[in-house]
């Protein structure tokens, strides 16, 4: 079954970036010249993803502004003509379907996907953490699908990652199945080195069945306090196993930082409008170090 639905949990209140989230939504942070979020959603629109729902909450409001039609600015644009940058204005407002959902409590991204149950139906779907900026030739969504399509079981999107980060991440316990996929069989949300089953985690996407909305029904919070989906998943892969995918693009975490960082300089090294000049400037800036 192909995947049709997608959510994007965006509903955290980006704390590990502050001052730059208290006004604006982490997930409204740029990479050069588009908010992090958009290249999430075009992410979906590259895997053949049609509906996507945004999970928000108070204060998130301009997401919604920003996948929305301005009216007042198109106008403008065409009134100076230019076309160019109003085709890629208008285009944002058709990327897809996009709903919006309020998380009026910050109670965990298993709480979060819960109140898509409406929205999923009886459909496997799509999970696209708001966080995780997921950049390469391939959608990384779209290898998680086809990795669904393959084995008919729930599927991850798993790095490896190091000791410092395990720790803050979760833990997958697997086997190889095929190049850069594994059999998963169980998982902990924010182990401790001495519990960690291995160093590869969960970043940023995942592919789920309805039975998930069942599990995170009954089952206790975890880590935080929160309602974990590591933790309804990890049943999942006790009983009847995940698959994981060590996906081939480049992750960033647009809740830290350096990740943040990281995207504006390597996306920029890459853009037709900023790589040429960004090149001579990093390494005059190397010379100088």
């Amino acid at each position: 079954m192909k995947i049709k639905k997608a959510i994007i949990p965006a509903a955290g209140l980006g704390t590990r970036v502050l001052p730059a989230s208290k006004a604006c939504p982490k997930e409204m942070l740029n990479i050069v010249d588009k908010p992090a979020i958009q290249y999430i959603v075009e992410e979906a629109v590259k895997a053949g993803i049609t509906d996507i729902l945004i999970i928000t909450n108070r204060g998130k409001g301009v997401i919604e502004d920003h996948f929305d039609h301005s009216v007042e600015l198109e106008e403008i644009l065409r009134s100076r003509g230019k076309t160019d940058v109003l085709k890629e204005v208008e285009s944002i407002a058709n990327l897809a379907n996009i709903y919006y959902l309020r998380q009026k409590e910050t109670k965990g991204l298993g709480d979060a996907v819960l109140r898509a149950k409406e929205f999923v139906g009886d459909e496997p779907f799509a999970v696209m953490y708001g966080d995780d900026v997921i950049i390469g030739e391939i959608p990384a969504i779209s290898e998680l699908c086809e990795a669904y399509e393959r084995y008919g079981k729930s599927v991850v999107g798993i790095k490896e990652v190091s000791d410092e980060y395990i720790v803050k991440y979760s833990s997958m316990k697997l086997e190889s199945l095929d190049d850069k996929v594994y059999s998963i069989t169980d998982m902990i949300e924010k182990p401790t080195l001495e519990t960690k089953f291995s160093n590869f985690s969960i970043l940023g996407r995942c592919v789920l069945t309805p039975e998930i909305f069942d599990i995170l029904s009954t089952i206790p919070t975890g880590a935080g306090g929160e309602l974990q989906l590591t933790d309804a998943m990890a049943i999942v892969a006790r009983t009847k196993g995940i698959t994981g995918v060590d996906f081939s693009g480049t992750r960033y975490d647009m809740g830290n930082k350096f990740g943040i960082l990281k995207a504006n300089i390597e996306v920029g090294l890459t853009h037709p409008e900023t790589a040429l000049e960004l090149k001579e400037y990093i390494k005059e800036l190397a010379a100088r170090l």
